[in-house]
């Protein structure tokens, strides 16, 4: 059995990685007007993404997708505090409550 939560880990994390690509290829596109699915940082993303889903579906074997699903939004998490960091984006007391609420949701869920 954890071998699957292990790759629901991996999912996890290879699509954090997913999203900061695609973040970053958004930022390094030159212009408005630039096609994006064209950005090397979008395909890396979107080949995360890719890749990630099947992690994701090898863990469904035998994890109950009741408790794989949310437990995906830990990445949000992941993002928010990659984000702040990286590119300064907005961090206060809420994203930190709404954040904790994330955390204590899926450590229910998980032990359920």
């Amino acid at each position: 059995m954890i071998i699957y939560y292990a790759c629901l880990f991996i999912a996890i994390l290879i699509g954090i990685g997913g999203q900061i690509a695609i973040k970053t290829g958004s930022l390094n596109a030159a212009s408005e007007s630039s096609f994006l699915l064209l950005q090397p940082y979008i395909i890396l993303g979107l080949a995360c993404y890719f890749t990630s889903a099947l992690f994701y579906m090898y863990c469904l074997k035998q994890i109950p997708v009741s408790v794989a699903f949310p437990s995906v939004s830990l990445s949000y998490v992941a993002v928010a505090l990659i984000a702040h960091f990286l590119w300064n984006e907005p961090f206060g007391p809420q994203h930190v409550i709404a954040l904790l609420f994330i955390l204590f949701g899926v450590a229910l869920l998980v032990r359920a």
